[in-house]
């Protein structure tokens, strides 16, 4: 593949890309707030029409919504929506319903006593959410949100279809006009694994961040529990008398 062809046609795509993803996610991250909260309200009709929606979107394919925003939204309101619009839209809703249970859901595994405690204190629902509720479940939202973000970073392949010029888009013009498709898909595979690694870095410093806001150790890896811990001298002298009480006996 020529420099020429990287530079006009993939670097573009990959600015494309990055875009779509953020736009798609910002979309996403609000209707999941929004729903997964409607989700959660007391007033039974506000729950139905969350709940409606989010089984309205789980039940659609994302492509198939896309292609209707694009080509038969216009006929059916005599709107158009410009391509990448209808892709940020599409990818937007349907990831948020999505996020919307994973809102849900850590709201509900909220202790039952901490929201009793914000009752007793006379909050209101508001500020229920925002001083108890969110601050303890936000950091037990993140690595699924990574997930989903990983999820939408990948479906956003889907609006080459229509006509959006991101890196899927620039690979098979690429592949059309040197008729290599080995070192197109393979450029293809290495750009998104790295958008992917680096959204995936930057959730886990969230995470982090989040869980040391609650006064919570976060995780250093999967091997940190094959490494040697430092002893302070306490433990260090509680070693040695174990030791030579053992060799005592």
């Amino acid at each position: 593949m020529s420099s020429g062809i990287f530079t006009e046609w993939f670097l573009p795509g990959v600015w494309i890309t990055i875009q779509v993803t953020v736009y798609s996610a910002a979309l996403a991250a609000l209707v999941a707030f929004s729903v997964g909260i409607a989700r959660t309200h007391r007033l039974w009709i506000v729950r139905f029409v969350a709940g409606t929606y989010f089984e309205i979107f789980r039940g659609t394919s994302a492509l198939i919504f896309m292609l209707w925003m694009a080509f038969a939204f216009p006929l059916m309101f005599g709107w158009q929506f410009v391509p990448m619009a209808a892709g940020v839209l599409a990818l937007g809703l349907t990831y948020g319903a999505y996020g919307s249970e994973i809102v849900r859901g850590a709201l509900q595994a909220v202790t039952a006593a901490q929201r009793e405690a914000g009752i007793a204190l006379s909050f209101t629902r508001g500020q229920r959410l925002r001083r108890i509720e969110l601050p303890q479940a936000w950091p037990e939202m993140i690595p699924p949100f990574n997930n989903l973000l990983i999820e939408l970073l990948k479906g956003t392949a889907l609006v080459s279809v229509i006509s959006v010029a991101d890196m899927t888009f620039a690979g098979n013009l690429s592949r059309l006009a040197t008729s290599e498709s080995a070192p197109a898909y393979t450029l293809l595979l290495v750009c998104y694994f790295v958008i992917a690694f680096a959204l995936t870095r930057g959730m886990r410093a969230l995470e982090r961040k989040a869980k040391a806001g609650l006064g919570q150790t976060p995780k250093k890896g999967p091997f940190s529990g094959l490494l040697s811990r430092k002893l302070s001298p306490e433990g260090e002298m509680s070693q040695a008398r174990a030791g030579t009480a053992g060799g005592q006996g």
